[in-house]
C-alpha cells in the first residue's frame, strides 16, 4: 500500500515513524516533510497549501491513502478536493473540521445536543462583548472562535486581562482573520484532559485518554504555546470517567454531526475540563494532537494503518491496541517562543539521545543547510519516551533532552507533573 502524509511537524513526524513499521505499507511520502522524516520516507517538495498538486501527485503516484496531519488544510477543504476526484483521504471534510475551526460553531452545536460545555455568549464588535465582562465579571476565558494555532484562547482571571483579550482580537486584530468573532465562556475549574479517538460516521475507536501542557514555562506560567510535552495514560482518569467522556461527549459530537447531515471522518480530539460538575467540552479539534500523537505512537502496538482504517478492516481490540506502560513527549524549544525567536541555529546529540532504550526525537522545526542540521521553528524537535511507569517514561524523555543542544534551547521541567502526583 502507498500511503503519504500531509505536513512537516513532529505530529507527522511521529506518524510516518509508525507507519513505517506497517508490513502493510510499501511505500512511503511526506509533503513537504522535514529531515527527521525523510529517514524513513519520500520528502516531496509541496507545500501543504498546494491541494490540487498534492491531488495530482497522489494520482500520479497511485497513492492508495494520505493522512492529512496539521489543522489548517482540513478546515480550508483539502479533503474535499480529495474525496472530489476519487482519492482516499483521512480526515474529516471542511464541514467536519469546521468542529475546531469556528469555536462559534462547535458551541452552538454542544449547546442544541446538550453536550456538557463552559456557558458561552459570541461577539463579534468590541462593545458588546466588553458590555457582557462587566456585567458577568471574571474569571472568564476568551476565544478567538477561529483557529489560532492553540494560542487563541486567553484565561481572564480579572476584568483588565479578559478587556485587553477582547481588545486584542475584536479591536487590534492581533489574531487576524481568527479573531474576527469571538467567545467567552465561564470559567471552568479541575483538571483538563484530552481524549481521542478514529472516527467514521457515528461509529469510532477511543484511543486514548492524554494530558497536554500548554503554557511555556514550569508551574503553567508564561504564554499559551501549541503544547510543551504530553503523556498518556493518565493515572487519575478512571474507567468509568474515561467510558462517561467517550459516551457523552465523543459520541454524542458524532450524532449531533450526523444530524445536521456531517458524517464526521478522521480523528476527533477533544480538550476536557473535569469538574465537580463532571466533564465538560473546553474545545474540538478534528486531527491528531501534537504533541500528544508523539506519546501515542511510541506507545502504540497496534499497525497505526490498521486504526485509521479499522471502519474497513478487521475491527481493531482496544487491549491489544497499545504496548503496557506509558508515553511522554517532550518539546524542545527556541528562546523566545512562542514570540519571535532566532532561527538558523546548529543541532547536535539526536543521534546520541536516540540511541536510549524507548526514547525516539521527533522533528518539528528543523532544516538541513549546508549539511548541518538547524532550527527553523518554535518548537524545534519532540523528545518521546515509553517507559513501564510514568516515571520511568518521563526520566527517559529528560535524560535524552539533556544530550541535545541547540543554542537557546528551553524546555518545561514538570510534564506529567499530575500523573506523577497520583502515580
Amino acid at each position: 500500500m502507498r500511503v503519504m502524509v500531509i505536513g512537516s511537524g513532529a505530529r507527522e513526524h511521529a506518524l510516518v515513524w509508525k507507519l513505517a513499521q506497517s508490513p502493510q505499507v510499501t511505500k512511503l511520502y511526506a509533503a513537504p516533510g522535514n529531515p527527521g522524516m525523510a529517514e524513513c520516507a519520500e520528502c516531496v517538495p509541496l507545500a501543504m497549501s498546494q491541494f490540487d498538486d498534492l491531488a495530482t501527485f497522489a494520482e500520479k503516484n497511485g497513492i492508495d491513502l494520505t493522512v492529512v496531519g496539521p489543522e489548517i488544510p482540513l478546515i480550508e477543504g483539502i479533503v474535499d478536493i480529495f474525496r472530489q476526484r476519487g482519492l482516499k483521504v483521512f480526515g474529516p471534510d471542511s464541514a467536519g473540521a469546521a468542529l475546531e475551526g469556528s469555536k462559534a460553531f462547535a458551541k452552538e452545536l454542544m449547546a442544541s445536543a446538550g453536550i456538557p460545555s463552559a456557558q458561552h455568549r459570541t461577539f463579534l464588535e468590541a462593545g458588546p462583548a466588553l458590555a457582557y465582562l462587566e456585567e458577568h465579571g471574571a474569571p472568564v476565558v476568551v476565544k478567538a472562535s477561529g483557529n489560532a494555532a492553540g494560542k487563541g484562547a486567553i484565561v481572564a482571571l480579572d476584568l483588565e486581562t479578559a478587556r485587553d483579550a477582547v481588545e486584542q482580537m475584536l479591536v487590534r486584530h492581533t489574531f487576524g482573520a481568527a479573531g474576527r468573532i469571538v467567545v467567552i465562556e465561564d470559567y471552568l475549574q479541575g483538571d483538563e484532559v484530552s481524549v481521542i479517538a478514529a472516527c467514521n460516521g457515528t461509529h469510532y475507536l477511543p484511543l486514548a485518554v492524554t494530558q497536554d501542557h500548554k503554557r511555556a514555562l514550569d508551574n503553567d506560567q508564561g504564554l499559551n504555546t501549541g503544547g510543551m510535552g504530553a503523556y498518556t495514560p493518565v493515572p487519575f482518569v478512571d474507567a468509568e470517567t474515561e467510558k462517561r467522556m467517550y459516551r457523552e461527549i465523543t459520541a454524542a459530537t458524532l450524532q449531533a454531526m450526523q444530524a445536521k447531515g456531517i458524517p464526521f471522518t478522521g480523528i476527533l480530539y477533544t480538550n476536557i475540563m473535569l469538574t465537580a460538575q463532571g466533564p465538560m467540552v473546553v474545545e474540538h479539534n478534528t486531527r491528531f494532537g501534537d504533541p500528544e500523537t508523539q506519546a501515542m505512537m511510541v506507545l502504540l502496538r497496534e499497525d497505526l494503518l490498521n486504526v485509521v482504517q479499522f471502519a474497513e478492516t478487521l475491527p481493531v481490540k482496544r487491549e491489544t491496541l497499545w504496548h503496557p506502560g506509558y508515553g511522554v513527549s517532550l518539546e524542545l524549544a527556541s528562546a523566545g517562543y512562542p514570540g519571535n525567536y532566532p532561527k538558523g541555529l546548529p543541532i547536535h546529540g539526536i543521534e546520541e539521545a536516540n540511541r536510549l532504550p524507548g526514547v525516539h526525537v521527533f522533528h518539528a522545526g528543523t532544516a538541513m543547510q549546508d549539511g548541518q542540521l538547524v532550527t527553523t521553528g518554535g518548537r524545534v524537535l519532540s523528545v518521546a519516551a515509553h517507559g513501564a511507569t510514568l516515571r520511568e517514561a518521563t526520566n527517559r524523555a529528560y535524560e535524552a533532552a539533556k544530550l541535545i543542544s541547540f543554542e537557546g534551547m528551553f524546555y518545561r521541567h514538570d510534564i506529567a507533573h499530575r500523573g506523577l502526583e497520583v502515580e
